[in-house]
């Protein structure tokens, strides 16, 4: 059995390595006191757009052991998800690289319920809960604090050796663990994110007002796209990589090792004619355990659609 919060850490480290994750830190659990102001100007401002839940459990958002009873520590976990290579050409309609492959949330969590098990087994029964992008969590407030990167400029976390092209993930436990502490800021005078956003989205320091968001009018948004985003989308149906793909930091990126998160050979043989063609049993086929499904088939004909008629207009102003 082991003794101390130390020898418990790296442990959790060494297993964390072990299921293929790229980095582990570990926070102290407690209320995200620096986050509120700038959370609560987010909700004010109404940057959420029509993104309704991001107003619910304020404080749960704030405070893990809310979560969690008796949470003594949050370990925060990232896992690569960048692939080996680009599935669209320059003419065609692209989706963002996280939903290539099989939906991550069922996937990480596995994998999290697995590591937590090997855990248990070795440090005796401890409490705790695993999440990826599935509850009220700041996810990159407690990645930052955990040293795992730093918030850049649009609003990502960002780790010096593999850029930010992965997915979050945590287990807040009642365990008595060292912590590690931040790192520092490396985006400095560079604004190539801000610059390369179609929308300007990027609208403060670290702040993304989501209503202008590609990724959010392409998945998030529930009614028609509004008119705002009209030759903007740059082809994007399906989620927005720019103001990551502009990054100087992912040029350190390297290809994941997830078999599940590879693309249906049906994705990548797509382009612009068949997805204006798109029917529903070709959407189910291509889509059956991927992320893109949250659309459904009609919100990604709307997105495909909306395209379109942008290509449309433009060529017809020509004329």
């Amino acid at each position: 059995m082991l003794q101390n919060a130390e020898n418990y850490a790296n442990l959790i480290k060494t297993k964390a390595k072990k299921f293929g994750f790229q980095n582990c830190g570990i926070s102290r659990a407690g209320f995200l006191e620096e986050d509120a102001k700038p959370l609560e100007r987010y909700l004010q401002n109404n940057f959420h757009g029509e993104m309704s839940y991001m107003a619910n459990y304020f404080d749960k958002r704030l405070d893990p052991t809310l979560l969690v009873e008796g949470a003594k520590s949050v370990i925060s976990l990232s896992y690569n998800y960048f692939p080996e290579e680009k599935i669209a050409g320059i003419e065609d309609l692209k989706i963002s690289k996280y939903a290539y492959g099989q939906d991550y949330h069922e996937i990480i969590k596995e994998i999290l319920k697995e590591m937590v098990a090997e855990l248990q087994d070795e440090i005796g029964d401890f409490t705790c809960r695993v999440f990826t992008d599935s509850a009220p969590i700041l996810e990159r407030s407690w990645g930052r604090k955990s040293g795992i990167g730093w918030v850049g400029k649009n609003a990502n976390l960002i780790t010096k050796q593999t850029g930010s092209f992965y997915f979050l993930a945590e287990i807040i436990c009642d365990l008595e663990l060292k912590e590690d502490f931040a790192t520092t800021d490396h985006c400095g005078s560079c604004r190539k994110c801000i610059d390369a956003c179609p929308t300007e989205a990027i609208v403060g320091d670290r702040v993304i007002d989501g209503s202008k968001c590609i990724s959010y009018a392409t998945i998030e948004l529930k009614n028609e796209i509004p008119d705002h985003f009209k030759g903007k989308m740059e082809d994007w149906i399906f989620g927005c990589d720019i103001c990551q793909d502009v990054c100087p930091w992912n040029r350190f990126s390297k290809p994941h090792q997830q078999e599940k998160f590879k693309p249906n050979p049906l994705l990548k043989s797509m382009n612009k004619h068949e997805w204006t063609d798109l029917t529903q049993e070709v959407f189910s086929e291509i889509f059956k355990k991927s992320p893109v499904k949250r659309t459904k088939f009609a919100g990604l004909k709307r997105n495909i659609d909306f395209i379109n008629q942008g290509i449309k207009n433009d060529t017809d102003l020509i004329l």
